[in-house]
């Protein structure tokens, strides 16, 4: 029995019901009573509206549960596999709850129940929003203009809302977005997200949505919900199907409300090999000799999202050996590669790209990544550490190859610097 499950990568509880040595019931018993899980019972605990609304069928599918009720922040769900505990707790941060109880139930009762739970109900975001126009909500709060916290924590944490914010990131991630925009406008609320640097329409939510969609953002961010007046920035990490998603949050106040873009950096499907980056072959020889040499400035340059950082970190991903030692310092730390000596930006507490930059010529590198040149200040610490002997890579915000030089001397660096300096800039866009 061994040998099968190692052979057929089945696991061994499958095996023994296959060969009819144990039944379901009996092993999802012994189980239950192994991993200290309840047992549900699926004919009694039936999918209650107030969990189905919280979670979509997408969201029941990546992370192999069946919602079953949903109160006080509590949620409980069904599971088959008792290895499936790390996804319940995702699905506790991604929703924001304070607890989810899992019920350990046969495979047999799950996918009846699977089948049942969302029968007729299409998993779509035109569908979500078509219930929150007719809820009865929609009159009592279009003309507000003054919000309370309370309120706005209440709608921030309102089941619709966290069903429609989740459901966005989900496609999103789903279609290798790139960003996620939230745009308040007189008349309605847009979302969109952009994908190959192209933005696409979603759905629009109801107008009186705005506020709370705003608020659910912030919560997820840890920022503060009150503050409307000044643009914030923040963090979401999630974990969905075992990968972890980082997105950066930035909100800005408008005419209409705040919008709120942010950044998604799906690290499942970014592979950090420079020959997987679709350069043309002549170009990519040509950046490798570039970043094989022992000093100098290397730049990457394009629009922001167009992969920057990412050909950057392929690159060092080739150059990562025991030898040699790498530090790179960013706003913020986009990848995490071991084997290099990464610094995240703290502007609160002074920690800029200048700052950690000569801090980094004193821990004797090899090799220097600095996220981005946006200063006179970062520009000359970079030149003095490729004039020591240090290869410095870094990313520059301008249109093509030649207008780096440019961008250089509009920020104050002399022209000889530049010469003796910069080995080679290579431009990019999607």
């Amino acid at each position: 029995m061994l040998d099968e499950a190692r052979s057929s990568g089945k696991k061994l509880g499958t095996v023994a019901v296959s060969r009819g040595l144990v039944n379901e019931d009996q092993l999802v018993k012994a189980l239950a009573e192994q991993c200290n899980i309840k047992i549900g019972n699926l004919n009694e605990q039936k999918s209650q509206p107030e969990a189905l609304l919280l979670v979509s069928e997408t969201m029941a599918s990546m992370y192999k549960v069946i919602p079953l009720t949903f109160k006080d922040k509590i949620l409980s769900v069904a599971i088959v596999d008792p290895n499936n505990l790390t996804s319940v707790d995702d699905l506790r941060n991604l929703l924001g709850l304070n607890e989810v109880i899992p019920y350990l139930v046969t495979p047999t009762a799950f996918e009846e129940a699977q089948k049942k739970s969302f029968a007729g109900k299409e998993d779509s975001i035109a569908d979500l929003i078509q219930e929150l126009e007719a809820d009865g909500t929609k009159g009592r709060r279009k003309n507000e203009t003054s919000i309370d916290l309370e309120s706005l924590m209440e709608q921030a944490d309102s089941a619709p809302v966290r069903r429609l914010i989740n459901m966005v990131f989900l496609m999103a991630i789903r279609d290798q977005a790139s960003d996620i925009h939230f745009e308040p406008f007189e008349e309605d609320y847009k979302m969109r997200y952009k994908c190959d640097g192209v933005l696409f329409e979603l759905p629009p939510p109801p107008k009186y949505l705005a506020n709370a969609i705003a608020s659910r953002i912030k919560v997820m961010a840890n920022l503060d919900i009150a503050e409307r007046r000044l643009p914030q920035d923040g963090r979401i990490e999630l974990t969905i199907g075992g990968n972890r998603v980082d997105m950066r949050v930035s909100t800005l106040p408008t005419l209409f409300g705040e919008s709120a873009v942010i950044r998604l950096l799906d690290k499942s499907v970014v592979a950090l090999d420079i020959n997987k980056l679709g350069i043309d072959a002549t170009v990519l020889a040509t950046f490798r000799e570039l970043i094989n040499k022992p000093n100098g400035v290397v730049l990457v340059t394009g629009p922001t999202g167009s992969g920057k950082t990412t050909t950057l970190y392929s690159a060092l991903n080739e150059l990562n050996v025991i030898e040699e030692k790498i530090i790179t310092t960013e706003d913020p730390v986009e990848y995490e590669i071991e084997g290099l000596v990464q610094c995240p930006i703290n502007h609160e507490v002074g920690m800029t790209f200048a700052a950690a930059l000569r801090s980094i010529l004193r821990q004797d590198p090899d090799k220097i990544l600095v996220g981005e040149i946006r200063d006179l200040e970062t520009a000359q610490i970079a030149v003095q550490a490729a004039l020591t002997g240090h290869i410095v890579f870094s990313t520059l915000h301008t249109n093509d190859a030649p207008s780096t030089i440019t961008r250089m001397r509009d920020m104050g660096l002399q022209s000889y610097l530049i010469n003796a300096c910069v080995e080679g800039v290579l431009a990019q866009r999607l």
